[in-house]
């Protein structure tokens, strides 16, 4: 068949390619990106969609605005207020089939053939796909553990112009970084010194384990005059609630959601209603608060299994920061003894002796590290945790 130009742009995930092994009996996966369903509210998502269909069943099982359902994003406005965002109206957000389509309306409206966008060195290996199905030329920003080094970025903008620049500030995927305060602001004054539009995706700010992080670059665009107008924001509930619902949010200038808006449009018409006015009656409960504190509580034990243990097993032989919040270790094999230096071959061996993480190289869209990979402790219990991590120091 003749395809699309614009496919040859992409490849498939390496991630779902992995999954392929993930089948073998006794394996133990660090390599999945997403929530334990052991941890789902089931019981208050239950009674949230009972309210639904008994309260609202016209409104919840009917064609609804592609903006989304009215209740949920004046749900949302409250859910993003009670964050620090400042003044944030239901006509402010649109609602989206996930994060996920958030990035998608972001590609269809902003990006032609042949613009420069900025991302960070590694990131959300599907924002790279995405971007590139649309014809962007991506340019990598470098990382540390402070998140995106900011002198950096600001002489990246200032060669390449770019459309927009793209950043995970908060635990970030895969990188696990968050984004120091300073850099926060800087990167609004970034905006307003060059005019470009800085789009923030925050799908895991709020799992967070000790101390909560930095405000979001939307809570800190009221410090940074001009900013808020140079700010896209996408939020999601399928890390803390459920992906099956598969809403998200994006709040940006009224300008963009319009036209963001007249796409979705043309690709579903609306996220489901039922599923929104579900997620409305969950929030509306204020069952949200002792749902991030139970999940908080442990990821946060998971994270600490694991860091310990990547520390007692592995010791020099890889370099990682432990993480503050979210669902994941980035690591690099330092070579230390002579021991292994590329994740892709480390990612075979490691399948061979029953655990599967996921090589880093995919999630750079140019200079690849190859000694990198990241590892989710979500899913794991902190048993499993600490035979899977026995297993890959069996496998360098």
């Amino acid at each position: 068949m003749a395809f699309a130009d614009r496919l040859n742009k992409v490849e498939t995930s390496a991630i779902r390619e992995l999954f392929k092994l993930l089948g073998q009996p006794g394996i133990i996966s660090f390599a999945g990106g997403f929530p334990d369903s052991a941890l789902f509210d089931v019981e208050g998502i239950s009674e949230a969609s009972h309210k639904a269909l008994n309260t609202q069943p016209g409104a919840a099982l009917q064609y609804g605005a592609t903006e989304g359902f009215e209740p949920l994003r004046e749900s949302l406005a409250r859910f993003m207020a009670g964050k620090g965002a400042g003044e944030v109206a239901a006509s402010d957000l649109i609602v989206t089939t996930g994060s996920q389509q958030a990035l998608d309306l972001l590609g269809k409206t902003l990006i032609g053939p042949g613009d420069k966008v900025i991302v960070e060195g590694p990131t959300f290996l599907a924002t790279i796909q995405c971007f590139r199905l649309y014809g962007a030329e991506l340019v990598s920003a470098p990382i540390d553990g402070d998140g995106v080094q900011t002198d950096r970025l600001e002489q990246l903008m200032v060669e390449h112009k770019p459309k927009f620049v793209y950043l995970i500030p908060t635990f970030g995927n895969p990188s696990g970084a968050m984004l120091s305060a300073e850099r926060r602001k800087r990167i609004l004054e970034l905006a307003v010194a060059h005019n470009t539009i800085i789009v923030e995706d925050d799908p895991y700010g709020d799992l967070y384990f000790d101390a909560p992080p930095p405000p979001s670059l939307l809570a800190l665009s009221a410090q940074v005059p001009g900013s808020r107008d140079l700010l896209v924001h996408c939020g999601s509930l399928s890390k803390v609630l459920s992906p099956g619902l598969r809403i998200g949010w994006m709040i940006g200038p009224a300008e963009l959601l319009a036209k963001a808006t007249m796409c979705k449009q043309f690709s579903d018409a609306h996220t489901s209603t039922f599923a929104q006015a579900t997620a409305a009656h969950y929030l509306q409960a204020g069952h949200m608060p002792a749902t991030l504190e139970k999940v908080r509580k442990v990821y946060a034990g998971r994270a600490q299994a694991m860091g310990d243990a990547l520390r007692r097993e592995l010791g020099s032989a890889v370099s990682f920061v432990q993480p503050q919040g979210g669902l994941f270790v980035w690591a690099r094999l330092t070579g230390a003894g002579g021991s292994l230096q590329d994740g892709h071959v480390y990612a075979r061996q490691a399948i061979a002796q029953g655990v599967a993480f996921v090589p880093g190289a995919p999630f750079y869209c140019s200079q690849p590290d190859p000694a990198t990979f990241r590892l989710s402790f979500a899913t794991a219990s902190e048993e499993k945790i600490l035979e899977g991590v026995s297993r890959l120091a069996r496998a360098l």
